[in-house]
C-alpha cells in the first residue's frame, strides 16, 4: 500500500510527520536511490545544500521553501539507502534535550557545538 500525503481543504498538502515524509520518499524513489548508491546520493544532497545556500542569500521565500524541501528530501533519500530511520535518529539524539548540555533550551557556550 502506498501512503498518500494528507491534503488540506484547499488542496495544499497538510502537515506531515518526519516518518511519513521518509516513507513517502522511500515509496517514490527507493529503487532509483539504491541503484545510485550512497556516494551518488550524497553528491545530490550536497548539490541541493549548495542551492539552498544560494537561495538563502538571494532567493525569494518561495524559492527558499522549495530548496529546504529538496534538502530534506535528499536527506531522507540517503537515510533510506543507508537504512537509517530519521525519526528514531532524531529522537535518540535530541529527544532528551541538547546533546551537549542536556537542557531543552540549550545552555552550551556560544563557541561550543551545537
Amino acid at each position: 500500500m502506498i501512503d498518500q500525503p494528507p491534503h488540506a481543504a484547499n488542496g495544499a498538502t497538510a502537515e506531515m510527520t518526519l516518518a511519513a515524509f521518509q516513507r513517502l520518499i522511500r515509496q517514490m524513489y527507493l529503487d532509483k536511490d539504491v541503484a545510485r548508491g550512497i556516494d551518488g546520493t550524497f553528491m545530490w544532497l550536497m548539490e541541493e545544500v549548495g542551492e539552498l545556500a544560494a537561495c538563502l542569500r538571494n532567493g525569494t521565500h518561495q524559492e527558499r521553501m522549495e530548496e529546504f524541501a529538496d534538502v530534506l528530501a535528499w536527506l531522507a533519500t540517503i537515510a533510506n539507502v543507508a537504512g537509517v530511520d530519521l525519526s528514531e535518529a532524531v529522537a535518540r539524539k535530541y529527544g532528551q534535550g541538547c546533546p551537549g548540555c542536556g537542557q531543552f533550551v540549550c545552555a552550551c557556550a556560544d563557541a561550543e557545538k551545537p
